[in-house]
């Protein structure tokens, strides 16, 4: 991946076909005529955009000893076009925003209490927590909408509590949403797949945790940040 500001683009990218998933880590497609497994880089669920016969792009995988040649990066989705299931790439646009704005320390990967959160920042002594998560999921009922979690998440759950009691303790914490879907604008709970997450964001914008959502515009081979929320 490469890009300036909040931006990624993908190198030595191919289109394919896709034709079932194997398991979290591989699925098959159909590559200049021939079946190829490759690595999908999301372990969600993915059900409604890994369909047989979507269009998907492929990224040539440059390290050597590698079972798979290819990462599957990108899906399209009929209503939503290119949908990015890149589930490092939530992160690394975040570094790159958060490189942007005014912070005296931005350190990923930092831990309070008993969670190791995305990013902390510091700004004239005031300390920031971030915890980045990336929606791949578009609601069927509500437009601009979409829905986080795909799948039952206990981590989630966790890193809302912490943040919650870093933020009653003085932090400024945000849970950002970095929405890897074209024309989609805000996240909401997906009560019906976890509604104890639905409970702990509830409890979170309580103690002060706020919620941001970063829309995205999405290519076949490349993702930015285009605004937040």
């Amino acid at each position: 991946m490469s890009g300036t500001g909040a931006e990624l683009y993908y190198e030595q990218t191919v289109p394919a076909v896709f034709v079932r998933r194997l398991n979290r880590f591989v699925a098959e497609v159909r590559l200049e005529g021939r079946t190829e497994k490759v690595h999908v880089k999301n372990t969600g669920r993915l059900a409604e955009l890994l369909v047989p016969e979507a269009a998907v792009t492929l990224q040539k995988a440059t390290a050597a000893e590698r079972k798979t040649a290819y990462d599957l990066i990108s899906v399209y989705k009929p209503g939503l076009a290119w949908v990015n299931i890149d589930s490092l790439a939530p992160n690394e646009l975040m570094k790159r925003y958060l490189a942007g704005l005014d912070f005296d320390v931005v350190k990923p990967e930092v831990t309070y209490g008993n969670s190791r959160f995305d990013f902390y920042m510091e700004r004239q002594q005031e300390k920031y927590l971030t915890e980045v998560k990336g929606c791949t999921l578009a609601s069927e009922e509500e437009a601009e909408t979409g829905l986080f979690p795909d799948a039952p998440t206990l981590r989630g759950v966790k890193h809302l509590e912490e943040l919650a009691a870093a933020a009653k303790e003085g932090f400024h914490c945000e849970i950002a949403f970095v929405i890897q879907m074209n024309g989609i604008y805000r996240v909401l709970p997906n009560v019906k797949t976890q509604p104890a997450f639905a409970e702990a964001l509830e409890m979170a914008a309580s103690a002060g945790v706020k919620t941001a959502f970063y829309a995205c515009q999405v290519e076949a081979d490349r993702i930015r940040i285009t605004g937040v929320r």
